[in-house]
């Protein structure tokens, strides 16, 4: 037997019926409370808590393929039933939830420099490894917002040296390890090859 469902009823009903992306902001900001009040309280982070992390971190900071539309495109779409309205997760205002990941960091940061711990190998791993993220993101973002202003596209180039780059950096780090020599170099390089990879994929 058919049901009927109500006239302007949505196609998709999200978790919970919370905007879509509620439950993942929910989930990203309990992964990010429990890494940051562990390195604060200096207790030793489990692996997976890191690799839950990062995984987080590329939801929230990887770019997505998607078509741009113009504003009053995108409304008559929503208003023709093509396309559905799609709320901010959580009911929060447009990359809020980017802004309180951001924060969380910077306030631990903050916290473990006055606390003289900053450079503790745990907290100083850590903050690394999402600041060289963070900052991948904020660089293609500038350069996004640049290209929409001027109407300039980034040049091949400036995507050919930052791959060249990070494959040198892994490559470095990573062939030692291929021969079972992983003390050939000092743990700071394999450090910055890292730091390298991570700024990569933040900046794609």
């Amino acid at each position: 037997m058919m049901t009927l469902e109500p006239e302007g009823s949505p196609k998709y009903w999200p978790p919970l019926g919370l905007p879509v992306g509620s439950v993942r902001a929910i989930l990203t900001l309990f992964v990010v409370s429990i890494v940051t009040l562990s390195v604060a309280r200096g207790y030793d982070l489990d692996l997976v808590w890191t690799e839950t992390l990062m995984i987080a971190l590329a939801h929230y900071f990887t770019s997505r393929r998607f078509v741009s539309l113009p504003p009053e495109v995108l409304a008559r779409i929503q208003k023709e039933g093509v396309l559905e309205y799609e709320g901010n997760p959580l009911f929060l205002p447009r990359h809020s939830i980017r802004l309180l990941i951001v924060g969380s960091f910077i306030a631990l940061g903050v916290f473990l420099y006055r606390q003289q711990r900053l450079w503790e190998p745990r907290a100083i791993s850590l903050l690394g490894i999402v600041a060289a993220y963070a900052l991948g993101a904020i660089a293609r973002s500038i350069s996004s917002w640049f290209g929409s202003r001027t109407g300039r596209r980034a040049s091949a180039g400036w995507g050919d040296f930052k791959a060249i780059i990070v494959l040198l950096a892994m490559a470095v780090a990573g062939v030692p390890e291929l021969m079972s020599m992983p003390d050939l170099l000092p743990p700071m390089i394999h450090k910055i090859s890292l730091a390298l990879m991570l700024f990569y994929f933040g900046s794609r």
